[in-house]
């Protein structure tokens, strides 16, 4: 569970936005979705291959 405490004199909207920074640094919402739905091993691991060798290609792009 997520806390966020709020100082004394502190804004509502800027505890709320530590707490949506925070979420999202945590990947909450993101391991909700992926366990959704039960994905293969082989599946997860072809589509990590697939991933790693976009981001190759974007970085050998880059030092062109």
């Amino acid at each position: 569970m997520l806390i966020v405490k709020v100082k004394d004199g502190e804004k509502i909207e800027r505890a709320l936005k530590r707490l949506k920074r925070k979420y999202r640094d945590t990947k909450t919402l993101q391991i909700l979705r992926d366990n959704k739905y039960y994905t293969k091993p082989s599946i997860a691991k072809r589509k990590q291959l697939q991933k790693a060798a976009y981001i190759q290609h974007l970085r050998d792009q880059e030092d062109i």
